[in-house]
């Protein structure tokens, strides 16, 4: 069981990130079958990337941001996904790459985000990136500033609906011209699927741990 005091709930989550992740294992719960049929691998031109897990208190829960993509031409267009992006030259580290983009996109005061460690980091075929998610927390909501060229909606989660069994899914979605095969986590009316998923479904575990 969980203790829904952000404290203690912050202090498990820092100590268990600090331990043997479930990596793969996790991911494979929610990868789709476009990742095997896709048959893209790593190469020379893969590029490295970030997303932030920002958890924060809020009405006596717990909760944590995603954002809605808006629809552009591109392979992750119109998706669920955490704020995030690639790592730029300036960047130090991919920590650093995380925080800055969560304030770029969704205006985020990362000099107020505490970092608790990191997921495991995930090859993306479609868009051929690494992505490294970085997990963090704020002592309060924080007010949202949306950048309309990358974000069409912010959707704020909480832990008890992450931690809901009911919400897992699965469909059937075309993607580059085949059907494959999409579990996904059905939230506030959104279909969060694909590397989002993966990343939430390796979340639960070490939050389970």
């Amino acid at each position: 069981m969980i203790d829904t005091s952000f404290q203690v709930f912050s202090e498990r989550l820092r100590q268990r990130l600090q331990q043997p992740l479930p990596g793969e294992a996790a991911h494979r719960k929610m990868a789709s079958s476009a990742r095997t049929r896709l048959g893209i691998k790593p190469n020379e031109r893969t590029r490295r990337s970030a997303v932030l897990l920002c958890f924060y208190p809020y009405q006596h829960s717990i909760y944590l941001p995603l954002i809605l993509r808006p629809q552009y031409d591109g392979v992750h267009a119109g998706q669920m996904a955490f704020p995030g992006g690639r790592m730029e030259r300036f960047d130090e580290n991919l920590t650093r790459t995380a925080l800055r983009e969560a304030q770029e996109e969704v205006g985020i005061r990362v000099s107020d985000v505490k970092v608790l460690g990191l997921l495991t980091e995930l090859f993306i075929p479609p868009s051929n990136f690494y992505v490294q998610p970085v997990v963090g927390i704020l002592p309060y909501r924080p007010d949202f500033y949306p950048d309309p060229r990358e974000v069409e909606d912010i959707v704020e989660v909480d832990l008890d609906t992450l931690l809901d069994e009911t919400i897992v899914g699965d469909s059937k979605i075309e993607v580059r011209g085949m059907t494959v095969d999409a579990p996904f986590y059905q939230i506030q009316g959104h279909r969060v699927w694909g590397a989002t998923a993966m990343m939430i479904s390796e979340l639960l575990v070490v939050l389970d741990g």
